[in-house]
């Protein structure tokens, strides 16, 4: 189906069983507790899912310890896990529509975009991370001890893997962390977030149906003060990866000292996108609007501090304010449009706060900010210009779509700019000059640069911030790295004479 013939909500498949997903078999929370998931688009209840608490958490370690301890998957060989996974990824093609409907209703996410970059995305993960799963090769060493030795490495699954994932790209962050973690032989108890889990539940399922044994892959939908908490502190877990804020990250890096736990963390980002008076600009216009209004800017890697050399600064404003005024704001799956509501109506009530303090610390509000409808939580874009470096719109992140722009004279005066912030996730550069982007690619302090492109994403690339917005790397061969540990063997063969 092509996102022109998206049909409306009505057409979209019924929501199926949204129970915990525990040692291969779909279950009431031990206590009966549920909570209501909500069209962000309409404010309806799509259903309401079993809440785990930690009781349920303890259920799914277990099983998940279990099947690490005593079950088939990491005893496997890599050819049969990477037949598996990469089934699973056909799985997620064959299901294609399903997952982005469920993606829209539960997100608010247009159904266009769902369809062409979520869902094939997501199997794009397991499909590549099944060619690593015949790949983890350790080395031989040689060594200057006296005698003779033979010494290597062995790459070996870590064990019970927590994994955490964010609301903006459910099954999205779901694959970025699930795949290398079972491509490496471990086990899995995947934390959806609370405000959307309908995505990982169905995931689960489709593991099931590709052929992951029972208690390799473990879904338990709750709150992340309960839910997330006793994941992270629980024993019988060897690793957690998450995905979200930097505050969470730090309570999760306090969580996980009781038993001292690999931790790898994507956290948050307030991304400099920098356009030079040399660039294409109706490219660079169009880039930067893309990489601060896609996804709602409901992105972690959103271009929200645009900086533009001065002798284009006005164009650009301008530029950028026509592209935010040009975009249709509507329910995901109307195929019109271009941006549809945020997550809930608590986020939507942040990123208006956001916008009025703007207004009220003297920055020129060019367009949007205002709330559209009257049903659903929907906020058109935003463009603010006149900013000042220590206003909260420029040095906070907001996760919606607002956008602050400011001047700037040469490349010195840009990359102090940019990098005067405690996050340093993604960058992107626009310059037809190759050694002025490298000169920018090597000074910004970020995890990802983008040069004459912006958010560009792909399974092979790594990803991940310095400073505050993370540790360690999702996809590409780095992530392997936070999904496995290395053994090292020496072996005496011969002794001195």
């Amino acid at each position: 189906m092509t996102p022109q013939t998206a049909g409306p909500r009505e057409q979209a498949p019924a929501i199926g069983d949204v129970r915990l997903l525990v040692d291969g078999l779909r279950v009431d929370a031990r206590d009966g507790a549920t909570f209501p998931t909500v069209d962000p688009a309409t404010g309806a209840v799509l259903a309401h899912v079993a809440e785990a608490g930690a009781a349920d958490v303890d259920l799914a370690v277990a099983a998940a310890r279990r099947a690490f301890d005593d079950g088939p998957w990491p005893r496997a060989t890599p050819a049969e896990r990477s037949r598996i996974l990469w089934r699973l990824g056909d799985l997620i093609l064959e299901h294609a529509e399903e997952l982005a409907a469920l993606e829209t209703r539960d997100n608010g996410k247009t159904y266009a975009s769902a369809l062409a970059v979520d869902v094939p995305g997501a199997a794009g993960l397991f499909h590549y991370m099944a060619g690593w799963a015949t790949k983890l090769e350790g080395t031989t060493i040689p060594i200057s001890a006296p005698g003779t030795f033979h010494t290597y490495t062995r790459r070996e699954p870590v064990g019970v893997c927590g994994l955490i994932v964010p609301w903006n790209y459910p099954l999205g962050q779901s694959a970025w962390k699930v795949a290398p973690a079972l491509a490496c032989g471990n086990t899995v108890v995947l934390k959806p977030a609370e405000q959307t889990p309908l995505s990982a539940l169905r995931l689960g399922e489709l593991a099931l149906e590709a052929g992951v044994p029972a208690g390799v892959l473990n879904v338990v939908p709750g709150f992340g003060h309960v839910a997330g908490a006793a994941l992270v502190a629980h024993p019988g877990v060897d690793k957690v990866a998450f995905t979200g804020s930097t505050e969470t990250g730090r309570a999760i890096i306090r969580g996980a000292t009781g038993s001292i736990k690999k931790v790898s963390l994507e956290l948050g980002g307030k991304s400099p996108n920098v356009i030079f008076d040399d660039a294409d600009l109706p490219a660079a216009i169009q880039g930067a609007a893309d990489g601060i209004f896609f996804n709602q800017g409901e992105v972690c890697t959103a271009g929200a501090r645009l900086y533009v050399q001065r002798g284009v600064y006005d164009e650009v404003v301008e530029g950028v304010a026509d592209a935010a005024r040009g975009l249709r704001v509507g329910d995901g799956f109307d195929p019109a449009t271009e941006v549809g509501p945020l997550v809930t109506a608590e986020h939507r009530d942040v990123v208006r706060g956001y916008v009025d303090a703007g207004v009220a610390d003297g920055a020129r509000l060019i367009t949007g900010g205002d709330e559209v409808g009257d049903a659903g939580w929907f906020l058109r874009p935003a463009v603010f210009a006149g900013v000042r470096p220590e206003m909260s719109i420029v040095r906070e992140e907001i996760f919606g779509p607002v956008v602050a722009i400011q001047p700037f004279d040469d490349v010195d005066d840009v990359l102090r700019a940019a990098n005067d912030s405690p996050f340093g996730l993604a960058a992107g550069v626009w310059s037809s000059d190759a050694s002025k982007v490298h000169r920018m690619a090597d000074g910004l302090r970020v995890g990802t640069v983008w040069a004459n492109c912006y958010g560009v994403f792909d399974a092979a690339m790594p990803f991940g911030g310095v400073k505050q917005s993370g540790w360690g790397k999702e996809m590409g061969h780095a992530v392997l790295s936070d999904y496995t540990e290395t053994k090292t063997v020496c072996i005496r063969t011969a002794v001195p004479s």
